[in-house]
């Protein structure tokens, strides 16, 4: 069990007694169970309700047991302290590793992608990119009509989307920080039950370092999601150029009136939800639908799991 050797570094990073501590609770278990009378001697009360409340220790037959002997062992033998600072070496690889570590690629889509909102309000940008997608989409916009060039745009952005956050989000490591964050709120919650003001403090602290791990779940969720606008916002300026608007106002495909549900027929470029156009709409209800069949043909669920 990760979770168990996690913890058990994160108590040795806390505090440096709790190596000997744990190490202590380890040699007098037998068959994975301890009790608090083998061990009063060598622990002070506090430690012992610290490996119950981070769930080293969890309920045994005769007394308690340690969740996972062998995960407890490895993160005695392998997190080693650093003499200088009190943290874990194996634990420091840990955060490094347990960070959602952008490549260079990742970073150079982030920039180009801010770059590319430019476009939405600068002419000269939007002319540029809306002419070189129409290289490629202009004769697809030819031989059909454009809400079924949206469409064809929606089944496609939708189904690399849904492969990029399947391939680049890790749903495994997002379970572990809610799962985490979940622990922390439930301890809160029995620690003021208790009227233990010494574990809310503890547990304050825990929060504050979590933090850290709601920094990395966003950047998990973060990650496709720049790639996605890299491909897409293209995509988007070229329909902007096309269906004509603010400067370029006429516009440069032959448009045709929609007939929305529960709207009629409308314009490209009218509003009907506030002031968001037709276009946009057409898009969305589109790109929706679309994709949640693609994930279900696929199979593919991006929801954090434990």
């Amino acid at each position: 069990m990760a979770r168990i050797e996690q913890k058990v570094r994160d108590l040795v990073s806390d505090d440096a007694e709790m190596k000997t501590v744990i190490r202590t609770v380890l040699d007098r278990a037998e068959d994975g169970e301890v009790k608090w009378v083998d061990v009063r001697d060598d622990l002070s009360s506090g430690q012992w309700g610290r490996l119950i409340e981070t769930g080293v220790l969890v309920d045994g037959d005769a007394g308690f047991r340690l969740a996972d002997v062998e995960a407890t062992r490895d993160a005695l033998e392998n997190g080693k302290t650093d003499a200088g600072t009190g943290s874990t070496t194996a634990s420091s690889a840990d955060s490094d590793e347990g960070g959602s570590s952008w490549s260079m690629w990742d970073k150079g889509a982030a920039v180009v992608s801010i770059g590319l909102f430019a476009g939405y309000s600068w002419a000269p940008m939007r002319n540029l990119i809306g002419s070189a997608m129409n290289v490629f989409l202009g004769p697809l916009n030819s031989a059909l009509p454009f809400y079924a060039v949206v469409m064809i745009l929606a089944v496609v952005t939708g189904l690399y989307s849904t492969i990029l956050q399947a391939n680049l989000m890790d749903t495994e490591k997002m379970g572990a920080y809610q799962e985490k964050m979940q622990e922390i709120q439930e301890k809160r919650k029995e620690a003021k039950e208790r009227g233990d003001d010494e574990a809310l403090d503890r547990i304050q602290e825990e929060q504050m370092d979590a933090m850290g791990d709601q920094m990395g779940m966003f950047k998990e969720q973060f990650r496709p999601m720049v790639w996605i606008m890299f491909l897409t916002i293209p995509v988007f300026l070229w329909m902007y150029w096309g269906v004509g608007i603010r400067s370029n106002a006429a516009p440069i495909f032959n448009l045709e009136p929609l007939v929305l549900p529960f709207a009629g027929e409308k314009a490209w470029t009218e509003q009907v939800l506030g002031p968001i156009q037709v276009w946009i709409v057409w898009y969305f209800l589109c790109s929706m639908g679309f994709t949640q069949i693609i994930r279900k043909g696929l199979n593919i669920d991006i929801s954090p799991t434990g």
